[in-house]
């Protein structure tokens, strides 16, 4: 018996928490592997990069995608459980669920539609079938950052005060602010309603001062909060300004930066965990791929060379 692919593995998912309760994702992985009676080499046959066992990576995005229809929620880290929609997709789907079910819901045509990054003008496309190597390579790798951003992003908001703190610390010296770690944390510090402020050195001459704000909020920052943190520059004689937010800006914040003369830059929490990827605060490598192409110089030949 060979793994079952994640969509055959999805109904099978769907079914093993059909009763309601709040099931362990790890505890699925174990049943689903007795249900398909796999060999101890299969239960243990990792991925190439060696860093997940196929089964568990491949139970894990099948219930990903179920979430991302609305079938599954996960009421806390590991966890998963049916939802209302799932029972009523499990009843009309008996025999097999697959992508081609969850495409009926618009949550899950969001999810698998091309979306374009912040940090580039041309949009990474999603894997398909009709999409070039490189193409699918690419998105798979966006995939790949936002899910891993959407963990990052969860696991902030769980952090204490402090933690934050130092995140933010970490990160702004990684970008190149403040110069070391030490002299960072000497200019910024506790601001005491879930964040940090004060002013940090814009490279490690101090050339110029960034006057900071951070908060872990999980309120939208409004134009109020940003109009203040505007005003709080001349009262740090700085002409430049970081506000960086766990959630996210209102339209009405974003549109007051644009036209004011103060240089400030609004972060929010989706744009903090892709810089942290980015930089590696808080991630770390675990496998290196090298796409190269054909030099079409070296195939030139010499005229004078025979």
């Amino acid at each position: 018996m060979t793994i079952p692919d994640y969509q055959t593995l999805m109904r099978p998912v769907l079914a093993a928490v059909a009763d309601g309760s709040s099931h362990r994702i790890r505890d699925l992985v174990v049943l689903l592997a007795d249900k398909y009676k796999l060999s101890p080499e299969e239960r243990n046959q990792l991925l190439p990069s060696g860093a997940q066992r196929v089964l568990d990576n491949r139970v894990g995005w099948a219930a990903s995608y179920m979430k991302k229809a609305g079938l599954l929620s996960s009421p806390q880290k590991g966890f998963t459980q049916i939802t209302s929609v799932g029972l009523q997709v499990l009843k009309e789907h008996p025999d097999r669920l697959d992508n081609s079910v969850l495409a009926q819901f618009p949550s899950f045509q969001e999810f698998k539609a091309p979306k374009p990054t912040t940090s580039s003008k041309q949009a990474i496309v999603a894997v398909s079938d009709d999409k070039t190597p490189e193409e699918s390579l690419e998105a798979t790798w966006s995939a790949l950052n936002a899910s891993l951003g959407e963990t990052l992003l969860a696991k902030i908001k769980d952090s204490s005060p402090k933690f934050f703190e130092m995140l933010v610390l970490d990160l702004l010296v990684r970008m190149g602010y403040g110069g070391s770690l030490a002299d960072a944390a000497t200019m910024l510090g506790k601001s005491g309603d879930q964040g940090v402020d004060g002013v940090i050195k814009e490279d490690k001459l101090g050339l110029d001062m960034v006057y900071v704000q951070a908060k872990r909020w999980d309120q939208q920052v409004g134009g109020a909060e940003v109009q203040a943190f505007a005003g709080s520059l001349e009262g740090h004689h700085a002409q430049k300004g970081v506000f960086i937010t766990t959630s996210t800006f209102s339209p009405a914040a974003r549109a007051y930066v644009e036209k004011i003369q103060k240089r400030i830059v609004l972060i929010d929490g989706q744009r903090l965990v892709e810089l942290m990827i980015e930089y590696n605060v808080g991630t770390a490598v675990t496998r290196s791929y090298e796409v190269k192409r054909m030099e079409s110089d070296y195939f030139e030949e010499d005229p004078l060379v025979t």
